[in-house]
């Protein structure tokens, strides 16, 4: 009988062997499976670089042990500070007995499934699904972006913006804050929103009237099939990968949007403010004003 790998994450490889044909879990990938929907008790080994969140990690780990068969091993690694101190006891609690390495500023831990804590199981499933979220008045899950709050980025965005019209986009959407806001203007006709969160993606569908939108799990670092020709684009850029802060990631949001907006079209934009959004902006588009700093942000209006 063949063997059946999963993996969640880029967990690094010179720390553990990761087999060929594991099947790839983690939500922040595109195109990846699901690890909610994995058959019970299918997989003989999964290997989890662990989110740095407690409530998302201990929810990832308690799916791994509906997944993995009898016997079957679960690899799960983070570094010491984002985690890596709290996953042998997480392990623990769910039933395993757990073999523990340090190893590169990593924790290691290996256990195999025996007989599992299936009370504990439920209750990290339960604690780390979607629900609704009575402060946002959205359904939202813990790993999304600003998940259980109102960010105060977005929400002074939306202080700000005017009425927008026509086709446009929403990049880095989260779970549908702001395009759920702007869509209140009839005069738009069709917004298209993006984000890498298969996640955020999903609990947009349940917050959205999709009569006007298209959703887009994507990474958009690596998107060749985008619109052109757009009236506008409103976004709130991510500036973190793997919870370490990278400036670069905000920056190419910000070309992405130039190019998909068309002659004239305009781009909205917050951002905390020391990030560097003008010198990549001022280039890419004919005018760039800060339309208000304020609280630790700034809302930029770009104009292509």
């Amino acid at each position: 009988m063949t063997n059946s790998y999963g993996i969640y994450g880029s967990p690094p490889r010179e720390l553990v062997q990761i087999p060929v044909d594991a099947t790839q879990f983690s939500a922040l990938m595109p195109g990846s499976a699901s690890l909610e929907e994995q058959a019970p008790e299918s997989l003989d080994q999964i290997i989890i670089h662990a989110p740095p969140g407690t409530i998302e990690r201990r929810y990832t780990f308690a799916l791994a042990v509906k997944a993995l068969k009898s016997g079957g091993s679960l690899i799960t690694l983070a570094g010491k500070d984002k985690g890596g101190s709290r996953l042998s006891k997480e392990l623990e609690s769910l039933g395993f007995a757990v073999q523990e390495e340090a190893r590169s500023h990593f924790r290691i831990c290996e256990a195999k499934k025996d007989t599992p804590n299936l009370d504990t199981v439920k209750e990290m499933i339960a604690e780390g699904s979607p629900s609704f979220v009575e402060a946002m008045q959205l359904w939202s899950q813990p790993g999304v972006f600003s998940w259980n709050r109102l960010d105060p980025g977005s929400t002074l965005l939306l202080q700000h913006l005017p009425e927008l019209s026509g086709f446009g986009a929403d990049l880095g959407c989260g779970v549908g804050y702001l395009a759920k806001a702007v869509l209140q203007s009839k005069k738009i006709r069709k917004i298209a929103m993006y984000d890498i969160d298969r996640r955020a993606i999903e609990m947009a569908k349940k917050n959205m009237n999709l009569e006007r939108v298209t959703l887009h799990w994507s990474d958009l670092r690596r998107e060749n099939q985008l619109p052109n020709n757009l009236d506008f684009v409103i976004t709130n850029p991510p500036f973190h990968d793997e919870g370490e802060e990278d400036k670069s990631l905000g920056q190419g949001f910000l070309k992405t949007a130039a190019k998909m907006l068309k002659r004239g079209g305009v781009c909205w934009v917050t951002a905390n403010k020391h990030l560097p959004y003008e010198e990549v902006m001022r280039p890419i588009f004919e005018q760039v004003r800060v339309v208000t700093e304020k609280n630790g942000f700034k809302i930029f209006e770009a104009i292509k």
